[in-house]
């Protein structure tokens, strides 16, 4: 215990084995050393940090927010989603490789990105690569540079420096990326069922629901089942809204194929039938959709066909959420309400908080393979967020850290209040205050 700096102390600590009373000890490394009774005498000279009934759980590990810098840092910056992040209990996010200037398609443009998040982190910081027409050859250097897979979209990505792939470059992606067993997360709308929809600007979110149709994500993940049965491809599917696209996933995950699929809060918690005209806030790809598809979304998370539960935080200047449906950016803030939001709704459906740190911490950083992440057991980085569960509060967009405080959450009363967060065993938020900058960018486990 020679080494010990710090103790957290909780009547309700959540470790892999459940929740229990227990001290945290966390070595002078930033990890943690031991998971011991509660109570247990202190050494002389470490700091205790007794959050009493308050639930300690492991940071949360957001692997899908666009954070758009350099570029188009007005959108949203590292400096101003790290705080926000770290300020909602997310210690380590991943860096989408889209809406930032240069993208980050190529070694060269990730090493633009790393030099621009490092001084700027107040959490850790990953990067996944991304994949475009023409750029095979730089999948394999990317990984070797550290990302932690490729992203590729099969319907327009909304931003012409990172177009859609279609069916031969998406076949020849998926060999590459197989070829050094590399991880491909997808974007999956089909384009031609896109186009066929009814397409209508406006105010009326009904006409923006009917032009992206369920059967857009269908027949996308259809598509990504056969080349994943071909190619041996590891594929995980992004932000899935679509109950029906669920027993395909069930089945392909049952015949052995290395499929993963995550859904987002917005989906979790907003409907389609509560969406005010106009409120171009809630506008995202793949849309919020009704109450009854949501349903089967929870259902799939209580039966493991979908793995995680990230934000997709994806911001824009408040200039272009425009009150026409056909025209605003689509994308929902989302970084620092994810924690609450799910939580609120999970717990009225009879969810324990176990589940939800499951969902959001520990199966994100096993999807991208960071072992030292999501869980609070010895060995692992002293990551943590402190939880009031029952404490409620009135989102004000005035209070969130993210650069454009433009949320669809405004106004809504959640359970569970963040109290503090934690990284490597160094506070970074404290009521909703970031208070520090200790994060690192971190890479791809490569031995």
């Amino acid at each position: 215990m020679s080494d010990v700096r710090l103790v957290l102390r909780s009547r309700r600590v959540i470790t892999p084995e459940g929740e229990r009373p227990a001290d945290v000890v966390v070595d002078g490394g930033g990890r943690i050393a031991e998971v011991s009774a509660y109570g247990a005498p202190v050494p002389s000279g470490v700091a205790l940090e007794d959050v009493g009934d308050d639930v300690l759980l492991p940071g949360l590990v957001d692997t899908h927010v666009h954070v758009n810098d350099p570029g188009r840092a007005e959108w949203e910056g590292f400096w101003t989603a790290t705080r926000a992040a770290a300020a909602g209990g997310i210690t380590t996010l991943l860096d989408m490789p889209l809406n930032s200037l240069p993208p980050t398609t190529t070694a060269d443009n990730l090493r633009i990105k790393r030099e621009v998040a490092g001084p700027k982190a107040h959490i850790d910081v990953g990067f996944w690569g991304g994949a475009v027409p023409g750029n095979v050859a730089e999948l394999r250097p990317l990984h070797e540079a550290g990302v932690f897979g490729f992203k590729c979209f099969l319907s327009p990505s909304g931003v012409d420096e990172f177009p859609e792939l279609d069916r031969a470059q998406l076949a020849a992606a998926m060999a590459e990326i197989a070829s050094f067993d590399g991880l491909l997360i997808v974007h999956a709308e089909d384009p031609g069922r896109l186009a066929a929809a009814p397409q209508r600007n406006g105010p009326a979110y009904a006409d923006f629901l009917a032009s992206r149709p369920r059967s857009a994500e269908n027949d996308a993940i259809a598509l990504l089942i056969e080349l994943a049965a071909e190619h041996g491809t590891r594929v995980h599917v992004l932000h899935l809204s679509s109950g029906d696209a669920l027993p395909m996933l069930a089945e392909a995950r049952a015949a052995g194929l290395r499929l993963t699929a995550e859904t987002c809060p917005h989906f979790l918690t907003l409907t389609a039938e509560e969406v005010p005209n106009g409120a171009t806030e809630f506008k995202c790809c793949p849309p919020i959709r009704e109450r009854a598809n949501q349903d089967a979304l929870w259902q799939a998370l209580d039966d493991g066909t979908l793995d995680c539960v990230v934000s997709d935080h994806s911001p824009c200047t408040t200039d272009l959420k425009t009150p026409d449906f056909g025209t605003a950016w689509g994308g929902i803030s989302s970084l620092q309400l994810g924690l609450p939001a799910v939580w609120t709704e999970a717990r009225r459906r009879g969810f324990a908080l176990t589940d939800v740190v499951h969902w959001m911490s520990r199966a994100p950083a096993r999807l991208a393979g960071l072992e030292g992440k999501g869980g609070i057991a010895p060995g692992r980085d002293a990551d943590f967020a402190v939880l009031a569960p029952e404490e409620t509060f009135t989102v004000d967009p005035a209070r969130l850290h993210h650069r454009n405080q433009v949320t669809a959450y405004a106004g809504r009363t959640l359970h569970g209040v963040v109290r503090s967060a934690w990284l490597r065993g160094e506070r970074v938020a404290d009521h909703g205050v970031p208070t520090g900058k200790t994060g690192r960018l971190i890479e791809r486990k490569t031995a």
